[in-house]
């Protein structure tokens, strides 16, 4: 059976030196997204070396590109080399490590987005955390709500009660995301592991597997 991984350990490595202090002391990802608008705050207070003020409580690094008709909610730091496309919205309460990709429409907010993620095309991403090489395909979706608005239970090995009511997707370094797929809340995709298109799924997905619906995972061989 293969093991259903929540852990920080068994999902990041967090090689942004600016992001990883966030990390620090926590076990769980979803332990992170209560912190992140005030450590956003605060590092834009701060400052970081080698970045610049591009509107009021808004950060970038070097090399970022952002286009005329993005809209941008402080508080938000974008890592250098990030690109922010035409129609993206970005609500606040958003970290990228460099060289990200944040798409034509999409939206995020209260997110944490590692190195070379790339949510490049009609994306929702609310209260996530994305790990390094993570791609999400066109359309695909991180659902942070329940239906009935009560907390976000993760239904791994065990069921891990989070006391929160909004947490969006848990996607570990290098998973990706199938078009048109949606995670729903508080769903896990680990290590390397890649979701078919078109493929609701709720609960943990161990790593180094391909996904081909809910109930059906197979192995990376």
């Amino acid at each position: 059976m293969l093991d259903k991984k929540v852990e920080i350990k068994d999902l990041y490595e967090v090689k942004t030196d600016y992001i990883a202090p966030l990390f620090e002391g926590k076990v769980y990802p979803w332990e992170i997204l209560p912190e992140i608008k005030g450590y956003v705050q605060k590092l834009v207070e701060d400052g970081i070396e080698g970045f610049t003020e591009y509107a009021p409580g808004v950060l970038v690094g070097e090399g970022v590109k952002i286009y005329p008709t993005a809209t941008i909610i402080a508080p938000c730091i974008l890592g250098p080399n990030t690109e922010v496309r035409p129609g993206a919205f970005i609500r606040g309460s958003v970290i990228t490590g460099p060289d990200c990709v944040i798409g034509n429409s999409s939206e995020l907010k209260n997110a944490v987005l590692l190195q070379h993620v790339q949510v490049p095309h009609y994306n929702y991403v609310g209260d996530s955390v994305l790990g390094n090489n993570a791609h999400m395909g066109a359309g695909s979706i991180c659902s942070n709500l329940k239906s009935d608005g009560k907390n976000v239970v993760i239904h791994g090995d065990k069921d891990y009660e989070t006391g929160l009511r909004k947490i969006g997707g848990i996607l570990a370094d290098g998973a990706d995301i199938g078009c048109g797929s949606v995670l729903n809340p508080g769903t896990v995709i680990g290590r390397n592991t890649t979701v078919y298109p078109l493929t609701p799924l709720r609960g943990v997905y161990p790593e180094n597997c391909i996904v081909k619906g809910a109930d059906k995972v197979v192995e990376r061989k």
